[in-house]
């Protein structure tokens, strides 16, 4: 079992995106097996909070539902139960690092898959929750893309 984590600072916006967009991936390709996807927040400001309204419209217009998900904290007993620890922003790695290192070299932005990588903006400051999910929608498939190439998963359909 694949197990990733995706990780952005409050666990309200990007992250669940995140968890949620890959579950549906998931779903869809009928791999869900293969998987154990979450998210969390480095920050504890937001923690049990639902997702952000905004963010969970922008996953309702593409068909995907998270309700019930909940804003948690990202700690350092988080780090061994994570085979990816996929950070939204350069910053996040930092702070990562910070709380529990990353001596097995788990940790990565999401977009560093891509052939475009950069940190995702934060839809609660720029309000662009669409731009947010393509951004996150390509971090998904280029990590199911990087997971096929090292022979994790098999090739699609």
């Amino acid at each position: 079992m694949i197990k990733v984590l995706f990780v952005c600072l409050g666990n309200i916006c990007r992250s669940p995106m995140g968890e949620f967009i890959l579950k549906d991936m998931a779903a869809r390709e009928g791999i869900t097996d293969r998987f154990f996807i979450a998210s969390a927040g480095t920050s504890g400001e937001e923690e049990g909070n639902p997702v952000y309204p905004p963010a969970r419209a922008e996953l309702s217009r593409h068909g995907i539902d998270c309700t019930g998900k909940r804003a948690a904290r990202y700690t350092a007993a988080d780090y061994p139960k994570y085979d990816y620890i996929l950070a939204m922003e350069s910053w996040h790695v930092r702070s990562i690092e910070r709380i529990s290192g990353d001596r097995d070299g788990k940790v990565r932005r999401l977009l560093d898959y891509t052939d475009s990588p950069k940190d995702i903006e934060d839809p609660w400051y720029t309000r662009d929750f669409a731009t947010a999910y393509r951004e996150i929608e390509a971090g998904c498939r280029a990590f199911l893309s990087f997971l096929r190439n090292e022979g994790k998963l098999p090739a699609t359909k």
